[in-house]
């Protein structure tokens, strides 16, 4: 059954219209059908492309980190992206882990590691002990997330978050659709089995960074296989994974 998208978001409920995600006018409900039929980066002039999606952060955060620095990687899983730091740039990594298996990896792979479930908190680290602390694809699978994010700002000068958008425009037409949890190339599970237990979008964590002083200074995004800088709010729907760079305002 065909149907015109644009169009139902022009008659939605008014109460939902004042509500309304800004990345739709950022976006513009003329260009909606578009994306439907030819994706969010057709023609792709990207820099990045062809980028595949199993870590795509790391490139950019191993371009960023200086030599030297001091690093906590939490979730790091069995050490890959500290042991080229650490190999490339000099750095003073730590990991800190819960997987045992992932641990061992990162015993043998000579990568310092603590075994702890992040949902505690990081107690054991003091305010300002390292420059960056990376949480890559984790913050959607704590119990507690907002601990973890705060207590990430504590510890390091600078943070480096990235999660799947579940904001982006074909996880919203799936659900819309089909009625059914999303299962894509970046959400890959059926909602029994997934580790994504706190689910987020784009818009839902600049919200957070606006109510508690963090700023955003700058990002990337992950789209149909080509990787480019930030473009907010437009994002929102279009990204399929986001990597932010983050810390506190006027500290």
């Amino acid at each position: 059954m065909a149907f015109d998208f644009s169009e139902c978001v022009k008659h939605a409920p008014p109460e939902w219209l004042a509500d309304a995600d800004a990345a739709f006018q950022a976006y513009g409900l003329d260009q909606l059908p578009a994306l439907l039929t030819e994706g969010a980066c057709p023609g792709c002039q990207c820099e990045s492309q062809g980028v595949p999606r199993h870590r795509w952060q790391d490139k950019l955060i191993e371009q960023v980190i200086p030599r030297g620095a001091s690093v906590l990687d939490l979730g790091c899983g069995n050490g890959e992206l500290l042991r080229r730091l650490m190999r490339d740039k000099q750095v003073r990594g730590q990991g800190v882990e819960m997987d045992f298996d992932a641990v061992l990896a990162c015993i043998t792979n000579q990568i310092p590691v603590f075994q702890a479930n992040l949902d505690e908190g990081l107690t054991g680290f003091s305010d300002h002990s390292f420059d960056f602390v990376i949480l890559e694809e984790t913050v959607q699978t704590l119990h507690r997330p907002l601990r973890i994010l705060n207590e990430m700002l504590r510890v390091g000068r600078r943070g480096f978050v990235s999660f799947p958008n579940f904001g982006c425009w074909n996880v919203r037409l799936s659900l819309a659709v089909k009625g059914r949890m999303p299962v894509t190339d970046e959400l890959p599970y059926h909602w029994y089995d997934t580790p994504n237990i706190h689910l987020l979008t784009l818009e839902d964590f600049f919200s957070w960074t606006r109510e508690n002083g963090v700023k955003v200074t700058s990002g990337h995004v992950f789209l149909g296989g080509c990787v480019r800088p930030l473009d907010y709010p437009r994002d929102n729907l279009l990204a399929e994974e986001v990597l932010l760079a983050i810390e506190v305002d006027n500290p």
